[in-house]
């Protein structure tokens, strides 16, 4: 058993690992749970220690705050937004319930045009929460005419607090950014892309594998990564039009894939002709080879560097144009084939594209871990067995 100054010694060289992108990606749930147990924990030490009038606000706040949303960006924007409604909204209702000698109704009246003002100018933007906190608030400090200007003050500053605590805790403790999300849902649909195209030109490997259940798994994660976008566009590492290329572009490539999967030939001549075309098969495989390379340098941090094959459908053009089935009929069914192919292909090519043009990319954090989690020594070549990736 070793002794006691070993196992802090330890602890002391495990602490960096908490920082991983690959752990808290892996124990994202959990990290988030632990986060919000601290916040909470947090804001009530606090207002133990300094016994603040309605201290519940402050709990409500924290708790808010962070419950539903494990990612830097969304916890700051939704704070963001909460602590400039609840700052305007107090402000308002102070200034209004302040004049001198205001009859009720004239409070109320003023009241109303705050609400009307907040909901019409945040009706159609992205501070629709702030401004539901704004009229909260000011509803707070208004109440019904009768209230202590007091309460309403220490409600508006517990608001305040545990809000701050929440964006602090989920700045500062094993922060989760949903970038890094987004680029592990990204490698592992190009990993699972890759592996259905390698199994669509690999008729040996097809019963291995459950395509419906890629397919929808990764139709899973694209919804997955189209609800990261506000929180992504908060931490300021991608653009919306960057963000919203990326997941068009998966999107399409999965039809693609999708077409290819479903293809059925109507005759065994066209399928032939498909099967004769001189190094068509060689191209497939390099493309699925590309997709899981891609794949291995997104979830990695890897500048990204792929030469893609191309696929020149003039090369087959005078085999494709000249097949006829037995009875002299001219076979259309081969050129939709070759143009689907030369699709994903060109699909992928505008991937690799915009991937490389993205400046923060490439990550020199994540490729120091991914020594450790040997993933630089296990890039994937084939896709007839499971991806050797990252596999949370």
């Amino acid at each position: 058993m070793p002794p006691p100054f070993c196992k802090g010694l330890h602890s002391v060289m495990m602490l960096p690992r908490l920082r991983d992108p690959y752990f808290n990606y892996r124990y994202r749930h959990q990290l988030h749970v632990l986060r919000v147990t601290v916040a909470i924990s947090l804001t009530y030490t606090l207002l133990l220690i300094f016994n603040f009038p309605h201290a519940v606000w402050a709990l409500l706040s924290a708790l808010v705050v962070m419950n539903n949303l494990p990612y830097v960006g969304g916890v700051l924007d939704k704070g963001g937004q909460r602590l400039l409604g609840t700052l305007l909204g107090a402000l308002w209702g102070i200034l209004i319930t302040l004049i001198p000698g205001t009859p009720h109704l004239v409070v109320a009246g003023w009241a109303l045009l705050g609400i009307a003002l907040a909901t019409g100018i945040t009706f159609t933007t992205r501070y629709v929460y702030s401004g539901l906190m704004f009229c909260v608030s000011l509803l707070v400090v208004v109440g019904d005419g009768q209230q202590d200007l007091s309460i309403a003050l220490w409600r508006f500053f517990n608001v305040m607090l545990g809000t701050s605590v929440g964006i602090a805790v989920t700045a500062l403790l094993l922060p989760q950014k949903a970038t890094d999300v987004l680029r592990f849902l990204l490698a592992e649909n190009l990993d699972t892309l890759a592996r259905l195209y390698h199994t669509h030109t690999s008729a040996s490997t097809s019963a291995d594998i459950d395509t419906k259940q890629l397919v929808g798994e990764i139709g899973s994660r694209l919804i997955k990564q189209q609800g990261l976008m506000d929180s992504i566009e908060r931490e300021r590492r991608l653009r919306h039009e960057e963000l919203e290329q990326i997941l068009s572009l998966q999107w399409r490539m999965l039809s693609t894939v999708e077409l290819l999967l479903n293809t059925l030939w109507n005759t065994r001549a066209g399928y032939e002709r498909i099967k004769s075309l001189k190094g068509f098969r060689d191209q497939q495989h390099h493309l699925a080879r590309a997709l899981g390379t891609l794949a291995f340098q997104v979830r990695t941090g890897q500048n990204i560097d792929i030469t893609v094959e191309p696929f020149d459908l003039q090369r087959h053009a005078d085999a494709i144009t000249s097949a006829n089935t037995e009875e002299g009929r001219m076979l259309f069914s081969p050129g939709g084939y070759l143009w689907l192919n030369r699709e994903l292909y060109r699909l992928s090519l505008e991937l690799i594209s915009q991937l490389g043009g993205i400046r923060r990319l490439p990550s020199r954090r994540l490729r120091r871990r991914a020594k450790r989690h040997k993933l630089i020594a296990s890039q994937p070549v084939e896709y007839h067995n499971k991806s050797k990736g990252f596999d949370p």
